[in-house]
């Protein structure tokens, strides 16, 4: 199967020779396999709920600008296949929407004309580090960040001002199926190999696109956290509300909330919601999405999960995890339990560290009574796991 010019080589895709349906059954095996464990006998497992979208299914792409060999052209892509200096550009990629490619291949020919420098991982210097791509699959926008250190003196003819004004004029003269609503640039001089925004000014437009989920409108920022996978996250979403049930007058947790996504798909008829979240930007980001949706019932904090919930006013009659890929932290697990509450979801983005707090959890006396993966990234070895916890019934 023919998949794309760099099947093999970027190190984005790893399915990219199969047909969806051999990924489905390949993610299910893996992700059956590792979930075993923490099953008994009565847990029901309830298959790989697949992507509506296969391909152009990305709402968010972050790629490096670099070169694919030493003192070649400028490229600008996704790191090259097991390697941690090449990259390779990505032009024709099918994950991402077709805007991100016009985009990108734009872009870096504006930038080689200009022959400006990309930041060497070893010596720190250049110019050009990332651009950060972010589309609404709900109104079309595109929203566009490109990320550089400071300008290096004689670095370009240009001043930093003229060559961003002139990158912004060719960006906004695209032919693109959708609209440019945001152009963004955001300083970033930190030695690590990461987008750190260090400052961001507006070059035009919005700093911000709207997406919808389930009847919900939610602000997206460059760097506030949303499924990359809109269509996906809807089935997700879905699923997770279905193992949450009935939320009528009770108070629900929603720990490493995030933007509070879920905590406002599940707050409508709750008596209470309360999301936490360690980063700051994405609580305001919550607070604003609830206030645009009119939840009034929904409380979003800022900071460590371990220790805001012993501050919470109410107690929760539901709880959803949805923690970092390493899982809870091990002070977290005997203070969910404490609560003996009847039902947890948990949403594993790395199902191996459910596994692992799946076996403090049993000794509490919890199962695990329904399971689902979903593909949230077709063409990737990634599946995310939802599990419903529940109290065993000769212990409630």
């Amino acid at each position: 199967m023919e998949w794309c010019s760099l099947n093999n080589i970027c190190g984005g895709c790893t399915y990219g020779g199969m047909t969806y349906e051999e990924q489905l059954a390949e993610k299910e095996k893996k992700l059956t396999g590792i979930l075993e464990p923490a099953f008994d006998e009565n847990s029901v497992w309830e298959g790989v709920i697949p992507s509506p979208l296969h391909e152009r299914y990305k709402n968010k792409m972050e790629y490096s600008f670099g070169n694919e060999v030493k003192d070649g052209p400028l490229t600008l892509g996704m790191h090259k296949r097991k390697s941690f200096y090449s990259v390779v550009t990505c032009d024709d990629c099918r994950i991402a929407d077709e805007d991100y490619n016009r985009i990108i291949k734009a872009t870096v020919m504006f930038f080689r004309l200009f022959n400006i420098p990309f930041v060497h991982k070893k010596s720190h210097e250049g110019y050009l580090r990332h651009m950060i791509l972010r589309r609404s699959f709900a109104t079309g926008d595109v929203l566009v960040d490109l990320v550089t250190a400071d300008m290096p003196v004689g670095c370009c003819a240009l001043s930093e001002d003229e060559l961003l004004e002139q990158w912004k004029t060719m960006l906004l003269k695209l032919e693109l199926d959708g609209q440019i609503a945001g152009i963004l640039h955001t300083r970033n001089n930190s030695p690590a190999d990461a987008v750190i925004d260090e400052g961001t000014e507006r070059l035009y437009g919005r700093d911000f696109i709207v997406e919808n989920c389930l009847g919900l409108s939610f602000k997206v920022t460059p760097f506030s956290f949303f499924q990359t996978n809109s269509k996906g996250a809807e089935e997700l979403y879905s699923k997770i509300r279905e193992y949450v049930g009935d939320t009528t007058g009770k108070t629900v947790y929603d720990l490493y909330s995030g933007t509070g996504t879920i905590a406002q798909l599940v707050a409508p008829v709750a008596e209470k919601v309360y999301g936490v979240e360690i980063v700051a930007e994405a609580v305001e980001a919550a607070k604003e999405n609830a206030k645009d949706n009119g939840l009034d019932n929904c409380e979003f904090i800022a900071g460590d999960v371990l220790n805001v919930i012993d501050g919470l006013e109410k107690k929760p009659d539901i709880i959803i995890l949805d923690p970092p890929r390493d899982g809870l932290h091990p002070k977290m697990l005997p203070k969910i339990a404490a609560y003996g509450i009847e039902k947890i979801v948990y949403v594993a983005c790395k199902p191996e560290s459910f596994v692992r707090d799946m076996e403090y959890f049993k000794t509490a006396g919890y199962r695990v009574e329904r399971a689902a993966g979903c593909d949230m990234f077709p063409y990737t070895k990634h599946c995310e796991a939802i599990c419903l916890i529940s109290k065993r019934m000769e212990l409630q």
